[in-house]
């Protein structure tokens, strides 16, 4: 299972931006190098996006320690803990789907469908706005803020502060997440 995960982290980072940087390239004639907007990697908003994913990470956190999401059926720590991965590891599959799915929904689908769409359709996809779990949905709830404020930011910073703020988000919460699984 552990593998599994892995080889899906490397199809995030490499198969999911191709959709979106084909489309874009045969639409509007882009390189490689402005789809992924090369002149746009600063310090500045790299750093302030990983701040930002720290905070929310750290938020989103306390929160579902609550109570109230013991009752979810499948609790993402549960199936973190089930797959024994290092710290690396979680930091490796953070990487893959800052990278890989910023490029397809910032760089992509939201060039297309707008910044709020997209946000919805990503919280979405990913299965935290489920009608037949509703506890689940209000995890959707937490983390949508996190996605509505990144895709807004992407026209102010740029898509490199989202990159940040997704992997910096995901890492906090894998290494928190794998850190409680060692300590049981």
């Amino acid at each position: 299972m552990k593998q599994r995960i892995l080889l899906f982290g490397w199809i995030t980072l490499l198969l999911f931006p191709l959709p979106a940087f084909l489309f874009r390239t045969f639409k509007e004639r882009l390189s490689f190098l402005e789809f992924i907007q090369v002149e746009n990697i600063k310090i500045l908003p790299i750093g302030l996006g990983l701040q930002f994913g720290i905070i929310y990470a750290f938020i989103a956190y306390l929160f579902m320690q609550a109570p109230f999401f013991d009752k979810i059926p499948t609790k993402i720590d549960k199936i973190i803990g089930e797959l024994n991965l290092k710290i690396y590891q979680g930091i490796f599959l953070s990487l893959c789907a800052g990278v890989g799915e910023e490029l397809l929904f910032r760089a992509g689908v939201q060039h297309y469908m707008g910044w709020w769409i997209t946000a919805i359709l990503f919280v979405a996809l990913h299965g935290y706005l489920n009608p037949f779990n509703w506890r689940f949905s209000v995890y959707g709830l937490i983390v949508l803020p996190f996605i509505l404020l990144i895709s807004l930011a992407y026209y102010q910073f740029g898509l490199w502060f989202c990159i940040a703020a997704h992997f910096s988000y995901d890492a906090v919460l894998f290494t928190f997440m794998i850190n409680e699984t060692k300590s049981k």
